[in-house]
């Protein structure tokens, strides 16, 4: 009994001995997986513009090719939106802008849109930094940069040049009626009579937007350079018989043009003078990006000249791109502007967009008749602004005349339009 005691008493020792031994030497630990690396954020870059109508649209889509190609990281959200040659958009920015929500880049004009617009309000970043990085200053006209500085700051990417005062007309149609191109306003009515006696549309037009287009083409055409300039730096007078007798000239023009133009965008405007419907349209030279994009041949299809009473005059437009404050995705955003800026971006879009670059150097045998024409015009014509598109006038002052024009459109008085004028200059231009 005392035998079987012991055995079971150094069973249990043995036991315990067994399991402190065991504590000693632990089994070696799991490893610990290091933390995961967080996944790279997928970046975007979101882009307003109003480029949605034929060349216009195929040129920004050849330029978001080459972006594609320079950045594949990042996605292109093109927030374009159709209407009122950017009217409609820049309603839609307008209402981000306010609301603390600025995509990160938007198209704008060279000119005082920038400038007494944007740049007034403290809503864009220079670039001058950009500029430098790039060497841009070496190949940006110097007639260029002014328009879009502001106290030794540039607040754009100018990607082109653009021509305002162009004729659009079906040779066809002209030479069906006898009708030669005409050089002056007289010369138009005149053409406008034997072609409105024929059955034929003399002059194109779309909505209220393409009416101010045609009446900055009317004021100069009949007040010259030096008369049309004088109206913007204040001068000039709007209260002038000039002025009155161009107001004239406009209501005369509107005579000649179809019907249901307010209906019409400015390219069902100018599809009309493809069809052979109308002879004649006043459109900046994005239309010669739509006939393009219709397969029409120049000077069969589709022919130019300067408006009338602006022959060796270039009244030009450039669009541009910019860096909000607040921009949401900044490093995307200045990848974009880096290639809006670069030769490879603006001669893959200027091409097809109807357009020559903003930029000194592209190829020339990149582009076509009517462009390389454009290009020798801009370096050899007098250079005058558009009032339409940005360059003349800041977003108030344009308002208050697109308001007049409106109320022209409907009641035809000419004495009203003009007081309207002259007040819209006191109001926000140089008269004040």
């Amino acid at each position: 009994m005392k035998r079987s005691v012991w055995f079971s008493l150094c069973l249990v020792l043995a036991l315990m001995l067994s399991a402190c031994g065991g504590a000693a030497t632990p089994a070696p630990a799991e490893p610990v997986s290091a933390p995961a690396e967080p996944e790279e954020m997928a970046q975007e870059v979101e882009v307003f513009s109003w480029w949605t109508a034929g060349g216009e649209a195929d040129g920004l889509a050849a330029m978001i090719d080459v972006f594609a190609e320079t950045d594949p990281d990042i996605t292109f959200n093109n927030a374009a939106i159709a209407g009122g040659a950017g009217t409609n958009a820049r309603a839609v920015l307008a209402t981000r802008l306010s609301a603390g929500e600025p995509p990160d880049s938007w198209q704008g004009h060279a000119g005082q849109e920038l400038i007494g617009t944007y740049v007034a309000a403290g809503q864009i970043q220079p670039l001058n930094d950009l500029y430098e990085q790039n060497g841009w200053l070496d190949v940006m006209p110097e007639t260029l940069i002014p328009l879009i500085s502001d106290g030794g700051n540039i607040y754009s990417v100018p990607v082109n040049i653009h021509r305002a005062n162009v004729m659009w007309y079906n040779p066809a149609v002209l030479s069906a009626n006898g009708v030669a191109v005409p050089t002056s306003w007289e010369e138009f009515f005149a053409a406008a009579d034997t072609l409105q006696g024929a059955g034929v549309t003399p002059l194109a037009m779309g909505e209220q937007w393409t009416s101010m287009h045609l009446f900055e083409t009317v004021l100069l055409g009949t007040l010259g350079v030096d008369g049309y300039n004088a109206l913007w730096d204040g001068t000039g007078d709007w209260a002038s018989p000039e002025v009155a007798a161009a107001i004239e000239g406009f209501g005369k023009a509107l005579a000649y043009t179809n019907s249901d133009a307010s209906t019409l965008s400015w390219d069902q405007a100018a599809q009309l003078v493809a069809d052979g419907d109308a002879a004649f349209t006043i459109m900046g030279d994005w239309a010669e990006g739509f006939f393009k994009s219709l397969e029409l041949t120049p000077m069969e299809g589709f022919g130019w000249a300067p408006a009338p009473g602006s022959t060796g005059v270039f009244q030009f437009l450039s669009d541009s791109f910019v860096l909000p404050e607040g921009v949401p995705h900044p490093e995307a955003a200045t990848a974009w502007l880096t290639v809006a800026g670069s030769k490879e971006g603006q001669e893959a879009f200027n091409p097809i967009k109807g357009s020559i670059c903003a930029r000194t150097d592209c190829d020339r045998t990149l582009f076509d008749e009517y462009l390389q024409s454009a290009m020798n015009d801009w370096s050899s014509n007098t250079v005058v602004g558009s009032l339409t598109h940005g360059v003349v006038a800041n977003d108030n002052w344009k308002s208050q005349i697109d308001t007049a024009l409106g109320l022209y459109l409907a009641d035809g008085d000419g004495a009203a339009l003009q007081s309207a004028l002259v007040e819209a200059c006191s109001a926000a231009g140089p008269c004040s």
